[in-house]
């Protein structure tokens, strides 16, 4: 209740002005529509009620019902609101950015085939896991391209990522940094949450760019999905590189399981940012139509028909 109070705003306010000219309307009306109006100034109010035969009582009461039906309804066009609408994105699959690295190292072995065409073979595995959930990719090496922004075809991107190869980058290295930004700007953009999936067989950042990652304006959950065995020293960095990053690592495997794992973890974490209310304030006003209409149904008065007695 003081959460419904200390939120209560109306979202045109301006239509309150009319309160103070509803109220003269009715005043002038009530006095104008009074039938005793010319005897009030020539007799006495206590003689004067009492010379009355007829008068309905319920007259009185149906003139002030009548004043608050104008109230509320100057109310109502006001918008009154006092909760936020629920966010429209909450319910729907959020985005996930694939980060896939194409530097040199990815032609390497193992794991039997190179690291790039397991690479290749685990996004056409998310991507079949994820049909119809929006779905992008991004290729870093020494520097970062989008190849395709979040899209719900996801047939597509796992066409599109079998396509990159270390040869097509236009500059060798390992700027995951560069990627980070990419995506992160992205999916704020969207407006519409998501998380980020690294693709990579190492991962290393100074501490100067794992700073200014960790202070981007907007941040969305991190994953990694190690492609070399646990304990080598490339499975390594990636493990470090994620706890700087409070990221989560998933370690390749010859099944489904790294694949269900990463989906569960976008599923669980990329609606976070978005759940629950949006930034536009739910209008209430409508609310107050049935209190409209009753006083409405009060106000109406019953037709009294009279026959004279002794006619044919």
């Amino acid at each position: 209740m003081n959460a419904l109070f200390s939120n209560l705003h109306f979202l045109r306010p301006a239509w309150l002005a009319l309160l103070p000219v509803v109220v003269a309307v009715w005043w002038l009306w009530q006095r104008h529509s009074d039938g005793l109006r010319g005897w009030r100034g020539q007799i006495a109010p206590e003689l004067l009620e009492p010379l009355v035969v007829g008068r309905d009582a319920r007259a009185n009461w149906r003139l002030y019902w009548l004043l608050a039906g104008w109230i509320i309804a100057v109310i109502a066009i006001a918008g009154p609101a006092w909760r936020l609408e629920p966010n429209p994105f909450a319910a729907d699959a959020q985005p996930l950015m694939i980060l896939l690295k194409a530097d040199q190292s990815m032609e390497l072995a193992p794991p039997e085939p190179s690291r790039m065409e397991r690479a290749h073979l685990k996004i056409a595995d998310l991507a079949e896991l994820r049909k119809g959930q929006p779905l992008g990719l991004i290729a870093y090496a020494g520097s970062a391209h989008l190849v395709l922004p979040p899209t719900r075809d996801t047939d597509v991107v796992a066409k599109m990522a079998s396509e990159v190869t270390p040869e097509i980058m236009p500059k060798p290295g390992d700027r995951l940094d560069l990627a980070i930004e990419q995506a992160a700007k992205l999916l704020t953009d969207q407006q519409q949450g998501g998380s980020i999936l690294v693709v990579a067989d190492s991962a290393e950042l100074d501490s100067q760019t794992v700073t200014r990652l960790n202070e981007l304006d907007q941040s969305f959950p991190i994953q990694f999905l190690a492609l070399v065995d646990e304990g080598s020293p490339e499975t390594t960095s990636v493990q470090k590189l994620a706890r700087s990053l409070h990221a989560s690592v998933e370690q390749l495997a010859v099944n489904d399981d790294d694949i269900n794992a990463i989906v569960d973890f976008a599923e669980r974490r990329a609606s976070s940012g978005i759940a629950g209310e949006s930034s536009r304030w739910q209008e209430a006003g409508y609310w107050l139509t049935p209190v409209l209409a009753l006083i409405v149904a009060l106000s109406f008065r019953r037709q009294k028909l009279s026959s004279e007695e002794g006619q044919p």
